[in-house]
């Protein structure tokens, strides 16, 4: 295997292991942190509702309604939330041995014998799905592009890979959101605009 072969190899690697580090450690903080928010807001919609006219009866209770079923779902996570720390704890580590990897590979001449470091490539990219976990919670994965790629260094990986914003740093999930967001309120604007002349002459 060539040098070069193998710098792009131990960048792929350290994406993919990076990248689930970060995927299982924001299932752990979301389980860990979301309960507390929902709480706060359920707190806090009903405080509103003693206090603010508009939010009438079936808000409130349609927001309880939301909100404990987040909170139901976020439960079935609980039991096993530390072992998604761990497995995070561990998966990191095993990417930090890779980023140690590719500098070594990097500070060979091109001509040198690249077997060992393979070896070694191999070794660790094996350590490394041992420790992983199928089952990630809703939203994770937007939680993790965050965290891996405007937390974590991904420079070394940017030489091999060229990561591109749309393509890799933002979620498709995310971005299929935006876009239907965006439709819809242009679609709601049009209506608002069509049904009110006053505000239709001024807009034109």
């Amino acid at each position: 295997m060539t040098k070069d072969g193998l710098l792009k190899m131990i960048a792929e690697s350290g994406y993919n292991v990076g990248y689930a580090a970060k995927k299982h450690l924001a299932t752990f903080d979301i389980v860990e942190k979301v309960p507390g928010w929902l709480a706060l807001l359920s707190i806090a919609a009903g405080i509103g509702a003693l206090f603010i006219p508009q939010l009438e009866q079936k808000f409130v209770s349609a927001t309880f309604l939301v909100l404990g079923v987040a909170s139901l779902f976020i439960n079935f996570y609980m039991q096993d939330k530390d072992k998604y720390a761990k497995a995070g704890d561990s998966l990191t580590g095993k990417f930090h041995e890779l980023r140690a990897l590719y500098q070594h590979v990097k500070a060979e001449p091109d001509t040198a014998d690249m077997s060992a470091f393979a070896t070694t490539h191999d070794r660790i990219q094996a350590e490394a799905l041992a420790f992983g976990i199928p089952k990630q919670i809703f939203l994770s994965d937007w939680y993790a592009h965050y965290k891996f790629f405007w937390q974590a260094q991904t420079g070394w990986m940017d030489e091999q890979l060229r990561f591109k914003f749309w393509r890799d740093k933002m979620p498709l999930g995310l971005i299929l959101c935006l876009a239907a967001l965006s439709v819809w309120a242009l679609v709601a604007a049009s209506v608002f605009l069509a049904s009110h002349a006053p505000f239709a002459i001024c807009w034109k």
